[in-house]
């Protein structure tokens, strides 16, 4: 009877694992071209006259260097138009992982509705470079952009990567990114600096910290849940018996993360399953308590690091805030063999549309050498 019931469930396994590549293959068969580049993001407006829209970013670059397109859907995300850009006069000597946010409320002279996009400079300045996150506003749904401020440079050659935005439940608005800059005591921490008008910001604080010292969090993303907690998520490297995997902690405000010396909880399957490198998760509407997170990442793979036959093809769901089993989805734009790069599938970006029933996604992928972002929809189910 074991034997039949271990046959039974590899069967069911393989029937599952199939019926996932096909569904996902069908899905992304009308993946769009959006751009050249890679780290996409995806933001509906809700706050301001452009109300409904779709903006979308990518860190990108041309004859003039590097800088981010900014486009808009006003169909779903069926389609996307061209309706601005940044280009920060430091993407010059480098621009990495940038992150695009709309102010909920009101924070000093920046009113609810305001762009923000975030973004790493500097990381190419050679030798004596000294990595900035610098922040870019647009008060017209993306059209046009002003800079805004400087919230953090490396006192050092380490590097500031990834920055991401929220605004708290007392309305700081905060930037969090992974810092190089406290090696070798760190080889990398996540980081917070606060500010209450967006122009003047707080010293830097630690988030997270661990040790030993190779140990490495980075790709920050916060997420404000409907309960008026926060949903706090990254990657852990070089740390137990996983590699570049998810984990998360839930805020109780936004602004207070708890212990920087606890790593927080793990995410993954029921058989330990889990995507390695550059998660992101994006709220959706339904389960149980009205939210579902829905989480993308570069390389699916088994509790060993294996790459699955899903790998690319795939993102996994929650009902329960991030606690217990994640179950598996076939991605919109899936990425066969996504491996370990800057490029394919490396922090995808998701969001609910037609009401939170379907998934758009963008994902960037090689095209005959060049990185390129594509954009699909795709059923929540």
């Amino acid at each position: 009877m074991r034997r039949l019931g271990a046959g039974f469930a590899l069967l069911m396994s393989l029937l599952l694992v199939t019926a996932l590549l096909t569904a996902a293959e069908a899905a992304g068969s009308g993946r769009q071209r959006l751009a050249i580049g890679s780290s996409p993001r995806l933001v509906r407006l809700q706050h301001s006259v452009y109300q409904g829209r779709i903006v979308a970013a990518v860190n990108s670059w041309d004859a003039r260097g590097p800088y981010a397109p900014i486009f808009e859907s006003t169909d779903e995300g069926h389609s996307f138009h061209r309706i601005g850009e940044v280009r920060d006069p430091e993407g010059a000597r480098g621009e990495c992982c940038g992150s695009l946010y709309e102010l909920p409320r009101r924070v000093g002279n920046l009113r609810a509705g305001t762009l923000l996009w975030a973004a790493s400079y500097g990381q190419g300045g050679g030798p004596q470079r000294r990595v900035a996150i610098r922040i870019w506003a647009s008060r017209d749904g993306g059209r046009h952009w002003s800079f805004l401020s400087e919230p953090f440079r490396s006192p050092n050659g380490g590097g500031l990567w990834e920055p991401e935005l929220n605004v708290d439940a007392a309305g700081t608005l905060w930037v969090h990114y992974a810092d190089e800059s406290e090696s070798p005591r760190f080889s990398q921490l996540l980081a917070r600096t606060g500010s209450d008008d967006g122009l003047v910001w707080s010293a830097p604080r630690h988030t997270l910290a661990l040790q030993p010292e190779r140990a490495r969090p980075g790709m920050p993303l916060v997420r404000a849940l409907p309960d008026g907690r926060f949903y706090f998520a990254y990657e852990i490297c070089n740390y137990g018996d996983q590699f570049c995997d998810p984990y998360y902690k839930i805020s109780p405000d936004g602004a207070d993360f708890g212990d920087p010396a606890d790593p927080g909880r793990r995410a993954g399957t029921p058989g330990a399953n889990y995507f390695q490198h550059a998660q992101t998760v994006t709220l959706f509407p339904g389960g149980a308590h009205g939210t579902r997170l829905v989480m993308v990442g570069q390389i699916y793979t088994d509790h060993h690091g294996t790459p699955l036959p899903s790998n690319g093809r795939v993102l996994l769901v929650n009902d329960e805030f991030g606690a217990g089993a994640w179950s598996e989805l076939p991605a919109p734009v899936p990425v066969p063999d996504a491996y370990d790069n800057f490029c394919p599938n490396y922090s995808s970006a998701l969001l609910p549309v037609d009401g939170g029933g379907t998934v758009l996604e963008i994902a960037a992928d090689y095209d005959n050498g060049v990185c390129t972002t594509y954009f699909a929809r795709g059923p929540l189910s």
